[in-house]
């Protein structure tokens, strides 16, 4: 490992505290990186991330590896070094980033305590899930997944699941969806995801929301459907927050758009237009733009005059907008 990795390391751990907590002002800015890391901002999110990586933050650090790797489609020397110093620090994402990209092959950067990283993800991760941390155990799916041992994957997920961790609940809720399981109806194993989305959804994540929606769309039960994805809206979910404004705006339209209808609710054309509008201005999503064009002649004046008053109150709504990216994709 190169001398500047080691030196790095070293520090943080002589100085624990030098990453306790951030300015204020490192702070604000890593929290604008991680606002536009959620949009897919990539470019963007660099220097509001860098101050606090540079501070010891390894979330900061993970998450600059991640932008530079998916903006050049590939390890490139800039996201090794983040993730190399998010290694250091024990994350086992890092660490599975480090072995994906071919880290100990491409760039002679290996553990110097284990044989690879997954090994040393592994070393790092499961005493910390034994112990009964929810987060590692979450993150034991990925690496037993690494390692070839799905059983052993299945089985952390689901103990992470049991005891509460809304991310693994989520997750295994897709598992079922994407075919995990055997169920003889199909509505059962709806109903079987159904049950983890609702366990991670009522903790307030957002991800799960959305899923919760969907799966009851097909469970045709919309009214609770379309309960759960305004409240995934109010939350910042970009995919959400659209479909609310799509259907007000054009019920009709949208659900002749989709396999199931996603609209349960009374046309509202002056709030659909203001949130679409809020959206476009806010974050630039081409489909709202597009949309808004579709719809341009269904508004008088008079309620495009209403709706454009009413866009402000949909700016910058907090939370702020998310695609909710999960840490480890693709």
């Amino acid at each position: 490992m190169r001398l500047a990795h080691c030196f790095f390391a070293i520090i943080l751990l002589i100085l624990p505290g030098i990453a306790a907590a951030l300015e204020p002002d490192v702070q604000a800015a890593k929290e604008e990186g991680m606002r536009l890391y959620g949009l897919g901002i990539s470019a963007e999110t660099i220097p509001y991330l860098e101050p606090a990586a540079e501070a010891g933050d390894v979330e900061a650090m993970y998450y600059l590896g991640e932008v530079h790797r998916l903006r050049h489609m590939g390890l490139t020397e800039e996201a090794m070094d983040w993730y190399l110093k998010a290694a250091e620090r024990g994350d086992p994402y890092a660490m599975l980033r480090l072995f994906r990209g071919g880290a100990c092959i491409a760039g002679d950067e290996c553990p110097e305590d284990a044989e690879g990283w997954r090994e040393k993800a592994l070393a790092e991760t499961l005493p910390k899930a034994e112990a009964g941390d929810t987060d590692a155990m979450y993150a034991l799916n990925y690496v037993y997944r690494a390692l070839d041992e799905d059983g052993e994957a299945q089985d952390w997920l689901q103990r992470a699941a049991e005891q509460g961790n809304p991310a693994a609940q989520t997750r295994l809720g897709k598992y079922i969806l994407d075919g995990q399981g055997w169920y003889f109806l199909e509505s059962r194993r709806l109903e079987a995801a159904e049950e983890w989305f609702l366990k991670a959804a009522e903790q307030d994540y957002v991800p799960a929301m959305s899923n919760l929606s969907d799966v009851l769309e097909k469970l045709d039960d919309h009214d609770q459907a379309w309960s759960w994805k305004v409240r995934a809206s109010d939350n910042g979910h970009v995919d959400d927050r659209l479909t609310l404004g799509w259907c007000y705006l054009n019920p009709e339209e949208l659900n002749g758009e989709t396999s199931v209808d996603v609209c349960s609710n009374k046309r509202d054309i002056v709030k659909g237009w203001a949130i679409l509008t809020a959206m476009k201005r806010e974050i630039g999503l081409r489909v709202a733009e597009r949309v808004l064009e579709w719809n341009e002649d269904k508004l008088n004046d008079r309620q495009r005059n209403e709706a454009e008053a009413l866009a402000d109150e949909w700016l910058n709504k907090q939370p702020p907008l998310s695609n909710f990216p999960p840490r480890f994709g693709f």
